[in-house]
């Protein structure tokens, strides 16, 4: 087959599909943006987009279309020129997060077209007005969240299948689109995160860590609430009053990826960090920022507790990977938690806002990680047999691609 993948920072959620799919002998290319710069083995051809400033005034809930639509528009101009050119895919398979597919049906209508459907903006009964500390949504947040979904909707319903990597993130769409809907997680590389006994991560103050040391670990893109990262910094004086020992690894920069940022200030680090410092033995306490891939792979291996929040958004796919590892996982009971995280026995869940829970579980898992020699063991199964890349997503993932094959 010709295939053509679509997504503004290609490969993206492609990474390790678009690769195996031309290894298979398909035709593979991308149709990224200019800017995107990123190395990858799939031919690209790329568009250029310039942002058009949208007037909030007059656009009022459609200014988010306007954008995205904008975008599909120009990714539409630029695969008329492929079309014009004598290209002609037999399956397209885009992202729908950036508008980029919307119109890609009237150019090439006897293709087939695949959306990741990643997640589908809801008034009620999602991220937002999910945290009270940043207000309850009102009726004008409800209205102009849902008014976020509608390109989400006309991508899928244009569509002739959708991909969600968990069944949380595909139950955010209304039913009549997620009947379309097949899901399938991207998979996580668990061939280099299995338990090392000879694992070693070397602190800032120099300290070595090793297997069996007291450490507890946090980690995502950045450090912000929609990860829990104040409930999560909050539970700390406690947990290191009781903890002498225990050495805190924290991970993630101090920029926003979701949500809204702090005002007057660049990120959440400081904002919340001030409320605590004082009562923290910050020695013991260590920023990390963002790390290469082998650094958290070595982290993850010298965790004897890893602390995992999210509100009810996106799971990343850190979690995944901590459980592939062996962590004791101690996760936030929200929904795209507990789709991987069984409370007992795989885990431990807490609410996401019980912050004397928190410490009381973090406590335990550092002074006796022998209480959860089977749990993390039990975790680590279950990242192998529903997340593993190779043994399971991937090859899942190429035969929903291949099944899409134009008939004789």
């Amino acid at each position: 087959m010709k295939i053509l993948f679509v997504h503004q920072n290609f490969p993206g959620q492609f990474l390790h599909l678009a690769p195996e799919l031309a290894a298979r002998g398909h035709e593979c290319l991308a149709l990224t943006d200019f800017s995107n710069n990123r190395p990858s083995p799939i031919p690209l051809a790329k568009y250029k987009h310039e942002a058009q400033a949208v007037d909030p005034a007059a656009t009022r809930l459609g200014r988010n279309y306007t954008a995205m639509s904008d975008r599909s528009v120009t990714v539409a101009r630029a695969a008329l020129a492929m079309r014009a050119k004598g290209y002609l895919p037999d399956v397209i398979f885009g992202h729908s997060g950036w508008g980029e597919t919307l119109f890609l049906k009237e150019v090439w209508p006897e293709a087939k077209l695949i959306v990741y459907a990643e997640f589908y903006y809801r008034g009620r009964g999602a991220d937002v007005g999910f945290d009270p500390e940043f207000g309850a949504a009102n009726f004008d947040q409800v209205m102009i969240a849902q008014g976020r979904a509608t390109y989400l909707g006309q991508a899928l319903a244009h569509a002739d299948a959708g991909l969600s990597p968990t069944e949380w993130q595909a139950s955010t769409y209304p039913e009549p689109l997620r009947k379309m809907i097949t899901v399938i997680h991207d998979g996580v590389d668990t061939s280099g995160m299995a338990p090392d006994p000879q694992a070693r991560f070397t602190l800032p103050n120099g300290r070595v860590a090793t297997p069996g040391d007291e450490v507890l670990t946090f980690v995502n893109r950045n450090l912000e609430p929609y990860r829990g990262y104040h409930t999560f910094i909050r539970a700390l004086p406690a947990v290191m009053a009781a903890r002498p020992q225990a050495q805190v690894v924290i991970v993630g920069g101090d920029e926003v990826s979701y949500g809204a940022a702090p005002k007057g200030e660049k990120g959440w680090k400081e904002r919340f960090l001030s409320e605590v410092r004082d009562r923290l033995d910050m020695s013991r306490v260590h920023f990390m920022g963002k790390v290469p891939y082998p650094s958290f792979v070595a982290l993850m291996k010298v965790s004897r507790a890893h602390a995992y929040l999210t509100y009810p958004f996106v799971l990343s796919w850190s979690m995944i990977e901590a459980m592939a590892a062996g962590c004791h996982i101690i996760g936030s009971a929200t929904r795209p938690v507990m789709e991987a995280l069984e409370h007992g026995k795989t885990g431990t869940l807490v609410d996401f806002f019980d912050v004397p829970g928190w410490s009381a579980a973090m406590i335990e898992g550092l002074a006796h990680p022998e209480r959860f020699t089977e749990m993390r063991a039990a975790a680590q199964k279950v990242a192998l047999e529903r997340y593993d890349l190779r043994g399971n997503c991937l090859p899942r993932m190429v035969r929903f691609v291949e099944s899409f094959a134009p008939t004789a």
